[in-house]
């Protein structure tokens, strides 16, 4: 999940230099330097490259930009003619500064530390590119796809061909794990989110492991509920991220015997600090600890988070052993 960010002040002192957040995500110079702030603070085993899932939808050629304190915005994608705007043949050059900054931070990173790339899930992305920023219902993006099925899936199966491009070039500039989000996938109906996530998830993963068979690939379909099951038997992703609502022991029990698991702290948590946040810890550790397993957050670390409650909670995680 996500590492840096607003919570830390090193991060906010380059933000308070005025430089728009996507100058900031294409900027080596300055995206090398925030992926290192937590790696240097905390030291975790893991950089995730500083960057966003909106750098697909800009390099296919949509407007994005971002407002402060309001999130991104996008020129929306709302007819199949607006679909013609979009095209991969710029992607290689829009992309290159991301792609330099994974190679100097595979460079500056102690080789003991995983650098970890990522990638929005198509149907994240889509619905971002259709409903012209956050939503809170998506209306626009599912009525479209349900109304127009053969029309939304050209929309998805652009970004699914993107997103794997995307996803191989990050391995061959250094990246030695992936992470695909799918953070809205919990919105559909069972048989909506098959086809409109798992499915594409399923993909992206076959093209990506043709290439590179070797190089784990972390999946997140945020909120599915009992369809990580689905996730774990069918996408071939080497790990699945669980969101905050997942049940420990049914993770455990349904999902780990299939799949290494990631997670799922309540971000919230790490805001609250504290006993709630060393016996929430705890009871995850103990679940899960003892299979195939990668201590994380259920969601990107929040702004008000105190930097000395993530640096208990990973002294906490080091020090744990089973029955401690």
């Amino acid at each position: 999940m996500r590492q840096a960010g607003r919570y830390l002040p090193e991060y906010r002192e380059i933000r308070a230099r005025g430089a728009d957040f996507l100058d900031v995500c294409l900027s080596p110079d300055l995206a090398v330097e925030i992926t290192l702030q937590p790696i240097r603070r905390y030291g975790f085993d893991g950089a995730i490259v500083f960057s966003d899932i909106l750098i697909v939808p800009h390099a296919l050629g949509q407007k994005v930009w971002f407002v402060e304190g309001t999130g991104p915005r996008l020129e929306p994608l709302r007819r199949i003619e607006d679909l013609d705007r979009l095209s991969q043949g710029g992607m290689a050059e829009a992309l290159a500064p991301v792609y330099e900054t994974l190679r100097r931070l595979r460079r500056e990173l102690p080789p003991e530390v995983t650098l970890i790339g990522f990638a929005g899930a198509p149907w994240t992305v889509a619905s971002y590119m259709v409903e012209g920023g956050t939503s809170k219902d998506y209306a626009l993006a599912k009525t479209w796809a349900y109304r127009a099925p053969a029309e939304f899936s050209r929309l998805i199966d652009l970004l699914v061909g993107a997103t794997a491009d995307y996803l191989i070039a990050q391995v061959e500039a250094g990246a030695e794990a992936l992470q695909l989000f799918d953070s809205w996938a919990g919105v559909w109906p069972e048989a909506e989110l098959r086809r409109w996530c798992l499915e594409p998830a399923k993909e992206i993963v076959r093209r990506v492991k043709t290439v590179y068979p070797d190089v784990p690939i972390i999946v997140f379909p945020r909120g599915a509920g009992l369809m990580y099951e689905a996730f774990a038997q069918e996408v071939g992703a080497d790990a699945l991220s669980l969101d905050t609502t997942m049940p420990l022991v049914w993770a455990r029990e349904h999902l780990q015997g299939k799949v290494a698991l990631q997670g799922n702290l309540d971000p919230l948590l790490l805001v609250a600090g504290g006993e709630a946040q060393r016996q929430a810890t705890r009871a995850i550790l103990d679940a899960l600890a003892s299979g195939p397993f990668v201590f994380n957050l259920g969601h990107g670390i929040t702004p008000p988070t105190p930097p000395d409650h993530v640096s208990a909670l990973v002294e906490q995680v080091r020090s744990w052993r089973p029955g401690s």
